[in-house]
């Protein structure tokens, strides 16, 4: 299988050379030249989720061997993981909650930020590759940790992560400043995650970094969803947990069920969209917004427009304008066309806008895009609770409203995966208040211990301590100095 950039026609690599870029020359995402759709359900009934992985890479993944791509997923999914079959689905009525957040920094980004650093040693060996590779990526708050751990103290590598210094929570601030490893760097910007990862999109096409770089024997890489090594392995989420309701008798083989995500950079939900295109029988795509509803307007009336005020809410790794990802599925609504991709990315980028026309607007029916409020949220959060006596962090909180939303514009009835992005206990602030318990006068960490004593939850290793361990990132920058910043980091 070849990749393609949906920026530019005359692109065509493999996976191992896609993985190490990141992103192409002329700022284009890859995807894959054909889109497999060869999934055999029925064989992966009783299979466990690292038996998943390895049937669905290995269709991405044509330049791995099975040999290599069975030790990259050992490697990835071993014992930093909590649960036995790394991810769990928790009942409630007609949805089930997939919880993706039982890794090493109770996120979901775990599940693919474990896994890229093994498949980027092996695309180094695939091409021949001998430079020493910096990681350079902005973050909304979850991505920054996730890359950190799986990239901490990995040979030949440097990682390098922006964040918006006021625009993460306390803890996942103090998960990424305090973590460990001489090749890990983290700056804190004065602008949002927009600025951030504008500026890092930017290094990746800018002629003069990539003349520094290689006159200091290095090549740029990404650790975010526009990687297709991170990118990929999200899909397995959504063949396991059809598989995994195949074998608790929740659906028959073939049935639909419908999927929603919370989703700001639209990596998570393409994921799913890819694994429908595989063969999972998926009927609707429910995206989930918070306030910086962007995507969800975007869905409803094929207008893309980011000239609005952005909004720092308390699902923060959803504070976003610019969703990176959204460009792929662009790519498969423009007929696979790179200069429509071009057209529309220029738009953006030069008029903040652009419109799809009534043909391509059609082919966003599989999608149903709504938006939840700050209110709604932790509405959502005490109503969770109430219900099912299961407690769910900020971002899971606006995936269930907005399927509430979209039960009530229609008559569905589908059994529904819901994804769980993070543990409620990386929101603590924002999780207790929902649940109507005081928080005025309260720290983070005085809340950790609260949570747990409260609801019965041990508190996760991840974050157990966290504010007794030593800071060792103080770097703040400029957004617009972000460029000095690497080239001083790298120096």
């Amino acid at each position: 299988m070849k990749y393609v950039s949906t920026r530019d026609g005359s692109v065509e690599v493999s996976s191992s050379y896609g993985i190490i870029k990141g992103i192409s020359e002329e700022g284009g995402l890859f995807i894959p030249k054909v889109l497999p759709n060869n999934i055999d359900v029925e064989s992966l009934v009783g299979k466990t989720y690292k038996e998943i992985a390895l049937d669905v890479l290995s269709k991405f993944l044509s330049d791995f061997s099975i040999d290599d791509l069975k030790e990259c997923v050992d490697r990835a999914y071993d014992n930093k993981f909590h649960v036995h079959d790394l991810v769990s689905l928790k009942k409630a009525n007609n949805s089930f909650f997939l919880e993706l957040f039982h890794g090493p920094t109770i996120a979901f980004k775990d599940m693919a930020l474990c896994m890229l650093p093994q498949l980027m040693n092996v695309a180094r060996k695939n091409i021949g590759f001998n430079r020493d590779v910096v990681i350079l990526t902005a973050t909304s708050g979850d991505t920054g940790k996730a890359a950190l751990e799986g990239f901490a103290n990995v040979d030949n590598t440097k990682i390098i992560v922006f964040y918006p210094k006021n625009g993460v929570s306390k803890i996942q601030e103090s998960q990424m400043i305090t973590q460990e490893g001489e090749n890990t760097y983290v700056v804190g910007i004065d602008g949002n995650f927009d600025d951030a990862q504008s500026n890092v999109k930017e290094m990746f096409t800018s002629k003069e970094m990539k003349d520094h770089l290689n006159s200091l024997g290095y090549e740029f890489s990404s650790a975010n969803s526009i990687n297709i090594g991170r990118l990929i392995p999200q899909v397995v989420y959504y063949v396991y947990s059809y598989v995994k309701l195949l074998e608790k008798k929740e659906i028959d083989m073939g049935e639909e069920i419908n999927v929603v995500v919370p989703t700001g950079n639209f990596g998570n939900i393409l994921a799913a969209y890819y694994a429908k295109h595989m063969g999972i029988k998926i009927d609707k795509l429910i995206c989930a917004s918070n306030e910086n509803n962007v995507l969800a307007d975007f869905l409803k009336v094929g207008i893309y427009d980011k000239r609005r005020e952005f909004i720092k809410t308390i699902s923060p790794s959803m504070d976003i304008l610019i969703s990176s990802n959204l460009e792929r599925l662009l790519y498969e609504i423009v007929d696979r066309d790179p200069s429509k991709v071009r057209k529309y990315m220029n738009d953006l980028k030069k008029k903040g806008v652009y419109e799809l026309n009534e043909n391509e607007k059609n082919k966003l029916q599989s999608f149903y895009g709504a938006w939840v409020s700050e209110e709604e949220t932790l509405d959502t959060v005490k109503k969770v609770y109430e219900r099912f006596n299961y407690v769910i962090d900020t971002h899971t909180a606006v995936g269930y409203r907005a399927y509430e939303k979209y039960l009530k514009d229609t008559d569905d009835n589908k059994k529904t995966i819901i994804a769980s992005t993070a543990s409620p206990f990386k929101f603590t602030k924002s999780v207790m208040a929902g649940l109507g318990e005081v928080v005025e006068g309260k720290d983070d960490f005085q809340l950790l211990k609260e949570l747990s004593e409260k609801y019965g939850m041990d508190i996760p290793k991840a974050v157990k301590g966290l504010d007794k361990r030593k800071i060792l990132h103080d770097r703040l920058c400029h957004k617009d100095h972000m460029k000095d910043m690497v080239k001083e980091i790298l120096a």
